[in-house]
């Protein structure tokens, strides 16, 4: 092994072995800082400096994409004026691994007037913050991976895995699922991935329909109408079956086609899909039966509307 992957592996192992004895010195606090999370009528907020103020943006990111609201707050920037952000019914987690820090010191007081829970996160319990603290996380003595032992490395390593460990606990706590995950995901393969037929349908109104007692010809319009290359046919609402241009073809030498019920040469049942499912089974569906719409049904085969293969395409699920 080389000299330089000798001490890369030294720094991995240095900032895995402060995350090892951050997980040994969780205790009560951990539990009450969990209870004050789930309790709070506001935002849960995050403040640091330096390199901490990055792992507070990143520790209220993830805590607002897992079901906690949240923002960050720059304790410069409340200093003039942004602390206006803040409410008692807010929380608010300092983060600063001496507890020292001079913009750090300087925000106490004022959220103290304001009356924001603090929860400080710190290494000094003994500090200036960790005294202030309403419940205090203490992320334990480190010492930085840098050859010179300054540049904060394993500090806020041990830090961002105290985020998420707050993070991840409190949206277990809160039952927060898949289909939450993807409300608060909606871009990218992520949020596709867990979306629902409902949100990528076309609705009713969008979907060539018609009664089983409308004509060929009305089935026709209806398709000329909504540009589909399908009719789905209904009573009372409830799908019966779908008119196709393989249908149509089947019975293009009847007598005085156009005129005929719909109900007489539709195909009966068909492919279908229900509102609730996974909008990539619709997809599954399109593909393997290589049909451009699928009507999505509701309870009791009640037409709610359709997916449709180009639709998908464009919203890049295919």
């Amino acid at each position: 092994m080389s000299d330089t992957q000798e001490f890369a592996r030294s720094v991995l192992l240095q900032e895995a072995q402060g995350v090892q004895q951050l997980a040994d010195l969780l205790d009560d606090n951990f539990d009450r800082a969990i209870d004050a999370i789930l309790q709070c009528s506001g935002y849960v907020v995050f403040s640091g400096i330096g390199k901490p103020w990055i792992i507070s943006q990143k520790i209220s990111a993830t805590m607002a994409s897992t079901g906690t609201p949240s923002f960050a707050l720059h304790p410069s920037e409340a200093l003039h004026g942004d602390i206006g952000r803040l409410q008692a019914k807010d929380l608010l987690f300092v983060l600063s691994n001496s507890g020292t820090s001079e913009e750090i010191i300087k925000l106490i007081e004022p959220v103290k007037r304001i009356g924001t829970p603090i929860v400080a996160v710190t290494s000094a319990p003994d500090s200036a913050l960790g005294r202030a603290g309403d419940i205090l996380l203490n992320m334990g003595k480190t010492t930085e991976a840098c050859p010179i032992g300054m540049a904060p490395s394993v500090s806020t390593t041990v830090m961002l895995a105290l985020g998420d460990a707050l993070a991840l606990t409190a949206m277990k706590a809160r039952n927060f699922g898949p289909e939450d995950y993807a409300r608060f995901h909606p871009g990218g393969a992520l949020g596709r991935s867990l979306m629902q037929v409902a949100e990528v349908m076309q609705p009713l109104e969008a979907t060539a329909v018609v009664d089983k007692t409308a004509t060929v010809k009305d089935a026709l319009n209806a398709i000329t109408e909504q540009k589909a290359g399908a009719v789905f046919i209904t009573e009372a609402g409830k799908l019966l079956g779908v008119f196709t241009d393989g249908d149509l073809r089947r019975h293009v030498d009847d007598d005085n086609l156009l005129s005929h019920a719909i109900g007489e040469v539709m195909t009966v049942g068909g492919y279908e899909i229900a509102a609730d499912a996974l909008a990539t089974e619709a997809v599954h569906l399109l593909e393997e039966k290589r049909i451009g719409e699928i009507p999505v049904v509701g309870p009791d085969h009640q037409l709610l509307g359709h997916v449709s293969l180009k639709d998908m395409v464009s919203m890049h699920f295919i």
